[in-house]
């Protein structure tokens, strides 16, 4: 039972990762679920760091838990807090490259049926005609090797009736370095543990194209899309699984529940998201006001594509205000009724909120360069991974930012006026505004992203008929403090007194 429980949390490898790269404290990631068995892998692991020259007592262990943001994450603002060296990762991972901390990601081990996994696929194979692409959730990678090499097996008996060529992804690294540039974040990368019997950079070559989602990578052949290739997904149906439908979603995908061990080929409720993201894309055109949420302190290159949303916004005509939270939900961003759309830079695997309940949409940087660069359209390609917008070509729109826009939703051509304006006539418009209050009224109707004529949050405030206390700038004397009440809200000390004289 031990040896299987450190096989689970791979406590030999993480050791070993600890002791060569000399680290002195190591933040340990757990996601809620997990944190149930952090004291048992503390343990195991300051048992095995000491087998190396005793010099595992002065490796400081800390446990995290409740990290601020997803917690697929690595938490580098956590980790910091406590001056770590690294970070151990376990559980659900989305692989984003990391900005100042390296990080060992430990993906368990869940359980599954090889030979009914293998069996599925062969079933396929024997019925289709394009390659299949094994893909796969990462807590699976650990069986890969065993189900490839089954695949082989079979292949022998059935060669003759085989139609189609059997490929598999693998683990792009388990362990990811702080990058510092974007571009240049592939070499940062070490191997993975062979989850296919070896390691493999995937760099890619003159003659083959390279493709990764969610931690995984592959190579094709120059001239090979994925589009040629039948995509067979073992795994539940969750965030990685949907983040590789919206990527590939020009291709036939089938889903293997290894939970339940049956297939799944009904995807319509996945498909249907990419129609509800086109949707959202049009509604945020006719937004004037639009709050970035930063959904990520560490994964490498917000800062940078921050920076970019706030230029393509401004470019647009439009007003940008840049909002830190973590988790965001809807009480949380109903205190900011002035955005018409909120833009959320997180990871790829956590950028697809389910706005219903918002009170204004929240689409994801490649929607918001759709719907803000003038002359893009809609092509059906979906990019999750907002490292794949940095520093791309700006759209060259001549003199069609003084034309009029064509607006789905509102059913005419409309104008978008430059938010940019001088400080005398945001005075005059402050001053219009205060006048006439009816003018800013927050309209009920939810398809409708017009607040009022409000272009930016100071003349959306100063339309409130409720702006909070407000000094009296005729009277600036201080006034005399009064002491408040004593004690808990259940029972204040006054209450308390009074409950004892009688």
């Amino acid at each position: 039972m031990a040896m299987e429980f450190e096989s689970s949390y791979e406590i030999a490898a993480t050791a070993d990762f600890i002791h060569t790269h000399n680290v002195s404290r190591v933040a340990l990631q757990f996601p809620d679920h997990l944190l149930k068995d952090s004291t048992r892998v503390v343990a195991a692991l300051r048992k095995r760091l000491e087998d190396f020259d005793g010099k595992g007592k002065d490796v400081g262990l800390f446990v995290m838990a409740d990290t601020t943001y997803g917690s697929c994450c690595v938490d580098e603002v956590g980790a910091s807090r406590i001056n770590a060296d690294c970070v151990i990762h376990y559980g659900h991972a989305c692989l984003s490259l990391t900005t100042t901390l390296p990080a060992f990601f430990v993906f368990g081990k869940a359980p599954i049926s090889v030979n009914d996994c293998v069996e599925a696929i062969s079933n396929y194979a024997l019925t289709y005609s394009k390659p299949i692409m094994v893909l796969f959730g990462l807590e699976y990678a650990h069986s890969i090797d065993q189900i490839k090499k089954a695949v082989l097996e079979a292949s022998k008996s059935w060669r003759s009736d085989l139609k189609s060529e059997i490929l598999f992804a693998d683990v792009s690294s388990s362990v990811l370095f702080p990058s510092k540039d974007i571009q240049n974040s592939n070499e940062l990368q070490e191997p993975a543990r062979g989850c296919n019997g070896h390691g493999s950079s995937f760099g890619g070559s003159d003659t083959t194209t390279r493709y990764n989602v969610g931690g995984l990578a592959w190579n094709l052949p120059v001239g090979k899309i994925m589009e040629d290739n039948f995509i067979f997904w073992i795994g539940p149906d969750n965030s990685a699984f949907a983040n590789t439908v919206l990527t590939f979603n020009a291709c036939e995908i089938v889903r293997y529940d290894a939970n339940e061990n049956q297939m799944v080929t009904d995807l319509s409720q996945q498909r249907r998201i990419l129609k509800r993201r086109y949707y959202l894309v049009e509604r945020a055109k006719d937004a004037n006001i639009v709050g970035i949420l930063v959904g990520t302190l560490g994964v490498a290159g917000y800062l940078r594509i921050i920076h970019q949303m706030k230029e393509l916004i401004t470019g647009a005509g439009k007003k940008a205000y840049t909002l830190v939270m973590g988790r965001p939900n809807p009480a949380k961003l109903a205190n900011f009724p002035e955005c018409d759309v909120f833009i959320y830079v997180s990871c790829a695997q956590t950028a697809l909120l389910d706005s219903k309940d918002y009170l204004a949409p929240v689409i994801t940087p490649f929607e918001a360069t759709i719907a803000f660069s003038r002359g893009s359209q809609w092509t059906g390609d979906y990019v999750m991974e907002f490292q794949n917008l940095i520093n791309l070509p700006p759209v060259e729109v001549g003199n069609k930012a003084d034309e009029a826009r064509f607006s789905f939703l509102q059913g005419g051509y409309i104008e978008d006026v430059d938010n940019q304006e001088n400080d005398e006539e945001e005075k005059e418009a402050l001053a219009l505004v205060n006048a006439t209050e009816k003018a800013l009224q927050l309209r009920n109707n939810s398809n409708s992203l017009v607040k009022g004529n409000a272009r930016s949050g100071a003349e959306f405030f100063a339309g409130r008929s409720y702006q909070g206390l407000n000094m009296d700038p005729e009277n600036s004397s201080p006034e005399p403090y009064l002491k408040g009440r004593r004690g808990r809200a259940s029972m204040y000390e006054d209450e308390r007194s009074r409950h004892e004289t009688s």
